[in-house]
């Protein structure tokens, strides 16, 4: 595992930065031919369009659908390579990462299983509040089904708290409190 944990990664790496290149590629090449630069139906122009084309007519939907330039869609397409790779690479680390302990857990016996269960737990219930803090910045309603699980999993820390502590203009930060009372006890659990 301890191997393989790093060459996926790197794997990973290299893909994420092969596509932003071929984005950077395109977005250059789109830049080009609008400015004049480069010929429109030219072989590199062409060829660049034949390959990109398919991902580019769908930024550009929706680009369109929400009011904004279809020229755009080249930045948008490195826009997004950067946000889903960083997304991608975070994903598999929290993955590798907790068959990683998985098995260290498994290898400690019940201990560590318990251990790892509750580490499990805290983690679930600290993004619960993350999930929480973040759907209110944005209108989100606690009783929408997305979000609902979030303060399910939470008011029985929060409430209480919010109860005692008296809000500070418009912020609630009984959340943040929530958050750290969790962060220091599974520091003494853990």
């Amino acid at each position: 595992m301890d191997i393989w944990f790093p060459r996926i990664l790197d794997g990973a790496g290299y893909l994420v930065g092969v596509a932003f290149l071929l984005a950077a590629l395109v977005a250059v090449t789109h830049w080009a031919v609008r400015q004049n630069h480069l010929a429109a139906f030219g072989g590199w122009a062409t060829f660049v369009r034949r390959w990109s084309d398919p991902p580019l007519k769908a930024i550009e939907r929706r680009l369109l659908g929400a009011g904004g330039n279809p020229q755009h869609a080249p930045y948008w397409l490195m826009g997004g390579i950067v946000v889903g790779g960083l997304v991608l690479i975070e994903l598999l680390k929290f993955i590798l990462g907790f068959l990683y302990r998985l098995a260290w857990a498994a290898e400690s016996g019940p201990g560590g299983l318990l251990r790892m269960g509750l580490d499990l737990g805290f983690s679930l219930l600290m993004f619960a509040l993350l999930v929480r803090v973040f759907s209110s910045w944005f209108g989100g309603s606690r009783y929408s089904k997305v979000i609902r699980w979030s303060y399910t999993l939470t008011d029985w820390l929060v409430e209480p708290i919010r109860r005692v502590m008296p809000t500070v203009g418009m912020f609630d930060l009984s959340p943040l409190v929530a958050w750290l009372v969790l962060s220091l006890v599974r520091g003494m659990i853990l």
